[in-house]
């Protein structure tokens, strides 16, 4: 997959999410109104700050697609963590406000008596937000994009909202108010740890943190694959964006000639190429393999 593609199937799923985003909003804001349910129009108010976090992704979409130049020689794929620590900064916040909202509610006693047309919003809002977030991780995941996988959680996020808003609404229109409070402050908890897992994952990509074990082995036995190889003496990645950065050290025979080993070197960075579509670049040191060497690093 060409990078320009990469970046513009990355775009399509954001702006399908922006525009549904948008519709569902509205909805939800009307049929919370004239259906007399806080908790549908609550989950209105929730969509519209989903827009900050889907507009923070458009435009780390829009800078991580610029290719590396001389201010930023690994390009510009940090955008896409950056705006995914973003993405979970809006979960928190969202499942904060439920929590906080649901507490006043029983505290408070202001159960509401809503009508029919707020629970097939809510009830709408499920099946739309999980087509969606399945949608989002099959392209994420297929282009291992941090902000795609974020929009997908929070698409997730959305139709798990929308189903404590279900049960409570539902509960509430059957003679049950206070199911809604209690199912928004549970559903909280779970809004929680998807914001969670979220920043987790944006946070370690930022701090060049190494990918998973079994792609690093793959890359080992790949390289070492190739004729002139004795050795991997080290291998190490970290992510920009939708690419990875890998670093290799491999020891060869120190009577080879620089040609030699170069064209080896270059045969290497090829196959895992071929091998690994999400990988950016391969930056290959070489060492002779007879003897102890010392690695010179500070870090």
């Amino acid at each position: 997959m060409q990078r320009e593609e990469r970046f513009s199937r990355a775009d399509r799923v954001i702006k399908v999410g922006f525009w549904v985003n948008a519709l569902l909003m509205v909805m939800k804001l009307l049929a919370g109104h004239y259906g007399r349910s806080e908790a549908v129009f609550a989950d209105g108010v929730e969509s519209a700050c989903d827009f900050v976090a889907i507009s923070a992704t458009m435009l780390a979409l829009r800078i991580g697609r610029k290719p590396y130049d001389a201010k930023h020689p690994y390009g510009h794929g940090k955008a896409e963590s950056i705006a995914a620590i973003v993405v979970a900064l809006v979960i928190f916040l969202t499942g904060g406000g439920i929590l906080y909202k649901a507490i006043h509610t029983i505290m408070d006693r202001s159960y509401g008596e809503p009508e029919l047309i707020a629970v097939a919003a809510a009830f709408a809002t499920i099946i739309i937000k999980e087509a969606l977030c399945r949608y989002s991780i099959r392209v994420g995941g297929a282009l291992g994009s941090p902000a795609v996988i974020a929009i997908a959680k929070d698409h997730r996020k959305d139709a798990v909202t929308s189903i404590a808003t279900l049960i409570g609404v539902g509960g509430a229109f059957f003679g049950l108010p206070i199911m809604d409070p209690l199912a928004a402050g549970l559903t909280s908890l779970f809004i929680f740890h998807i914001g969670f897992e979220t920043f987790r994952s944006a946070a370690h990509d930022l701090m060049d943190g190494q990918p998973p074990a079994e792609v690093i082995a793959d890359m080992k036995v790949l390289a070492e694959g190739v004729a002139g190889v004795e050795h991997v003496h080290e291998i190490r990645g970290r992510r920009s964006g939708q690419y990875l950065i890998v670093d290799l050290k491999l020891d060869m025979d120190p009577e080879m000639t620089v040609k030699r080993s170069h064209d080896i070197a270059t045969e290497v960075k090829r196959r895992i190429f071929e091998r690994f579509p999400n990988v950016g670049d391969v930056m290959i040191h070489i060492n002779p393999h007879d003897e102890e060497h010392e690695d010179l690093i500070r870090l």
